[in-house]
């Protein structure tokens, strides 16, 4: 089953660009060969700074809007992901468990990714 691990990281300063400073990106380099290696992974990127995504938003009547954003009430920013294929939630949770972004006040969100085939 594949399964969606989101990677929060805290805001702590409100830049938008998130504070990894408690995670070396060795640490990173490390994770993401080990999850590569293990035949679980099946995708996964960094996301650039909060401060470059825009919102798209269209209304009832069909016009679109397009804003800088998203400006959430959140301490946390989507910092990028990764999606693997493993048997269960249990696996998929220590996955999330493992990697870097779930220390330093970080989160890894786990999501089932829908099969719409079943």
């Amino acid at each position: 089953m594949k399964y969606m691990l989101l990677i929060n990281t805290p805001d702590t300063d409100g830049s938008g660009t998130g504070d990894c400073d408690e995670v070396a990106f060795e640490e990173w380099g490390a994770f993401d060969k080990t999850i590569k290696d293990s035949g679980v992974y099946v995708s996964g990127e960094a996301l650039a700074d909060l401060t470059t995504a825009t919102a798209v938003r269209v209304g009832a009547s069909g016009e679109r809007t397009v804003t800088d954003g998203p400006f959430a009430e959140t301490r946390e920013i989507l910092g990028g992901f990764y999606v693997i294929d493993v048997p269960d939630l249990d696996v998929a949770l220590d996955w999330a468990a493992r990697c870097p972004g779930a220390r330093g006040g970080g989160s890894i969100v786990v999501r089932p990714v829908a099969d719409f085939d079943v």
